[in-house]
């Protein structure tokens, strides 16, 4: 690290810690490797387990340094590996995990799985981070070999972790309800028991539209909900689930947006439905905030889904309609969270707020992070 780079981390890391502090206990460092950080202590694994859980996805760049560090618990690091980020991470007290996606069909074979782990527990060990989110999206039947072969991975990976790196955190990302979406059958229960929490991906809802093909929520308060209550039912503990909300949304060009505001889309089929939210596309809620005030609509609320939208009409001449998520809609998801006992709340992800600095940018990103506090565990 250069001393302009250990000037700049010092500066940060006298910013005010969390009440996680500073929980970094004496455990030996990974042989044979360097600590990129002022203090080797720093590269040293988590082992603090915190009662409630912020989990946070990472998608690159250097806009962490203005998120909240007196919520976060863990960031999943999906962008390029950032030493800096790790450093100053585990300076907070919170676990930087490795992203995790495998081709199952390269790991039904038992041998296959053990040398896919071996790589990524070395790769977690070199970078000193504190675990792996296995984020594997992919369709699975029920009576396929990849249906067990799944199960066995989130296991044996959990298992090498753990013995591995003592405090280590392996979770995995399921879809929004149980019911086989997207066509991925997976042994839920199994999944649950093998790793230490899922994280529930509750967003991209109308991946498969059933009925007729209109605009709707991202995710839908009463739908949001049912899916919990679906993977709670199956004898999941609500200790194991991590409810992960949107911050972003869907951008929907209208073939006709009728008088009472029903936006029709395309037809864009995808794994067996006729219409999904592929016909639209997603904006993150720093561009949804700074179109709104010129949308044709101005702010509107779905109370049936009990989600915002808006309305504006493209250059061409074209209606869209915006569907997304905000501190009202994801404050009402949050109160299930304390209500029902989850282990806590996440989002996909963080990079979507402005940190530019502007003050109306800085007060809508505060309101998305503190929302993520249910009034239970708010400090």
């Amino acid at each position: 690290m250069s001393r302009p780079q250990l000037r700049r981390w010092r500066l940060l890391a006298r910013q005010p810690r969390g009440v996680l502090g500073l929980v970094l206990l004496a455990l030996p460092l990974a042989a044979g490797t360097d600590c990129p950080c002022p203090e080797p202590e720093l590269c040293r694994p988590i082992r603090h387990r915190p009662d409630f859980e912020v989990f946070v996805f990472d998608v690159g760049q250097k806009t962490w340094k203005s998120y909240d560090w007196s919520q976060i618990t863990t960031v999943a690091a999906f962008g390029k590996y950032d030493s800096e980020l790790m450093c100053y991470a585990h300076s907070k007290g919170a676990r930087v995990v490795l992203k995790g996606d495998v081709s199952l069909k390269d790991i039904i074979d038992p041998g296959s799985r053990a040398s896919w782990i071996a790589q990524k527990l070395n790769l977690v060990k070199i970078q000193h981070m504190d675990g792996i989110n296995l984020d594997i999206e992919q369709e699975v039947n029920c009576s396929s070999p990849e249906y067990d072969a799944l199960t066995a991975l989130v296991k044996e990976t959990t298992d090498s972790f753990h013995r591995e790196i003592e405090g280590s955190q392996v979770t995995f990302d399921v879809a929004w309800s149980p019911k086989n979406i997207d066509r991925r059958c997976y042994n839920y229960t199994g999944i649950a028991d093998a790793c230490d929490f899922l994280f529930v991906m509750s967003y991209d809802e109308q991946s498969q539209i059933w009925s007729e093909c209109i605009a709707a929520a991202n995710a839908p308060y009463n739908q949001t909900l049912t899916g919990y209550n679906d993977y709670i039912k199956m004898g999941i503990n609500p200790k194991k689930l991590v409810m992960g909300v949107p911050w972003y949304g869907y951008d929907y060009t209208c073939l006709n947006l009728s008088e009472d505001r029903v936006c029709t889309i395309a037809k864009v089929p995808f794994r067996g439905a006729a219409c999904s939210d592929a016909a639209g596309r997603q904006v993150p809620y720093k561009m949804i905030m700074k179109q709104i005030n010129s949308s044709i609509s101005g702010n509107q609320w779905d109370q049936d889904q009990q989600a915002p939208y808006y309305n504006y009409k493209d250059p061409a001449g074209h209606f869209h309609q915006v569907w997304y998520d905000n501190p009202q809609s994801i404050s009402l998801k949050a109160t299930y969270i304390q209500n029902y006992g989850l282990r806590g709340i996440g989002m996909w992800n963080a990079n979507c707020l402005d940190y530019s600095g502007d003050a109306v940018a800085k007060q809508q990103a505060e309101e998305m992070w503190e929302v993520l506090k249910p009034k239970l565990f708010q400090r």
